[in-house]
């Protein structure tokens, strides 16, 4: 396939953008497909895509930059092109779509949004980062599979043109059953969705339920491997990249921050409290939180693009380091400032619900900790 001319990224450019729309999203929490167009159009929702299918592909310096950068306008649509994103670069390094339709989602891609998502954890199962077999199953029939389940948590549910859906031909793990994502179009029937995500933050992710009811599955749309095969792949992009939206989030918390300082002017100061001490230390503070958190993902990000090993097992270290100082840097501004802070209107208590949801994302802090204190614990 012949590589089309990609636009530019201008990230300030679409981070302003994504910006003037962040507020109402998040107040409605229907799906932002305005804000979705304007990264379809700046080229992002295709920066994933391998040269092999005339993509510009995506190292992961630059799955920090992009993510910083969009984060920082909109965390909601920002996940929504990560999710897409990923697939895309996943595909790129570990091909496993079937070949005739990922062309095609390729080519689509340049006409419109084509938003991609692994719709995996379940309410009743929880995160698959977990360990355990989901419920939802695919059944062999003349021509393809048979999908039935229900998935919780499925971003980008109302939007995504195909639901790349966790699935397995037996909850019996004594079966060595076949899992796999089944490759789903969004406008197959038997497709539900449940509108179950009224979330504290990140509210226009569309992150809802999804019924799948006897979905016909195509033969090559699900292609499983033994349970006893399967194993865990650790994207650096994927990692560092969902980290660095949080930082994004820190870091528009700053920028309210820095213009209110300095618009501010109690009577009994009579200048603006950004001349003060204790609102230059907690500049200060914050600054030195989100230069930690951006250090630690450009570094191991070159490194990983440099193909050290070392830095690829420090990846859940990293997602921890980065998004603990981006909540810290967003709760010292919010401590700073007081009731005026959470009041509806600010942007800034936006920001701290969005920022929060850096806890939840896979991998969560035990789980890195855990990982990460294994590891040192072993004999030299």
């Amino acid at each position: 396939m012949t590589a089309q001319p990609e636009t530019v990224w201008d990230l300030d450019e679409v981070r302003d953008q994504l910006a003037k729309r962040a507020e109402e999203n998040d107040r409605t929490g229907a799906f932002p497909w305005e804000s979705i167009q304007v990264v379809h159009e700046a080229g992002l929702l295709r920066a994933g895509i391998g040269s092999a299918y005339g993509g510009p592909g995506l190292s992961s310096a630059e799955a920090v930059r992009l993510f910083l950068a969009l984060g920082a306008g909109d965390p909601s649509v920002a996940l929504l092109t990560a999710m897409t994103v990923f697939q895309h670069q996943l595909q790129a390094t570990a091909p496993w779509w079937p070949e005739e339709t990922y062309r095609k989602v390729v080519a689509d891609s340049w006409g419109r949004p084509v938003l991609l998502n692994a719709v995996r954890a379940e309410p009743m199962w929880g995160a698959p980062a977990r360990g355990g077999l989901p419920a939802t199953t695919v059944s062999k029939v003349e021509g393809g599979w048979i999908l039935n389940g229900r998935k919780g948590f499925a971003t980008g549910s109302e939007g995504l043109a195909y639901h790349l859906v966790w699935a397995t031909t037996s909850t019996d793990p004594d079966d060595d059953p076949l899992l796999a994502h089944a490759v789903v179009p969004g406008d197959t029937p038997g497709i539900e969705v449940i509108r179950t995500w009224d979330h504290l933050g990140l509210r226009a992710t569309s992150t809802h339920d999804v019924v799948y009811t006897d979905v016909f599955v195509p033969e090559e749309n699900f292609r499983g491997v033994p349970l006893s095969q399967q194993g865990r792949d650790v994207s650096g992009s994927a990692v560092l990249g969902l980290a660095a939206l949080y930082v994004g989030v820190a870091r528009a918390a700053q920028a309210w921050f820095v213009k209110f300082a300095n618009e501010r002017v109690p009577t009994s100061l009579g200048r603006p409290i950004a001349t003060t001490e204790r609102i230059q230390s907690v500049a200060g503070e914050i600054e030195v939180q989100l230069i930690q958190a951006e250090e630690v993902l450009f570094g191991l990000a070159a490194r990983v693009d440099a193909h050290d090993p070392v830095a690829t097992q420090r990846l859940l270290s990293a997602k921890l380091i980065a998004t603990r100082s981006a909540v810290t840097a967003v709760q010292t501004a919010v401590a700073a400032l007081g009731n005026p802070a959470l009041t509806r209107h600010n942007p800034l208590q936006r920001h701290l619900r969005d920022v929060l949801c850096s806890r939840v994302h896979p991998p969560q802090d035990d789980a890195a900790l855990l990982i990460a204190g294994r590891a040192s614990l072993k004999t030299p």
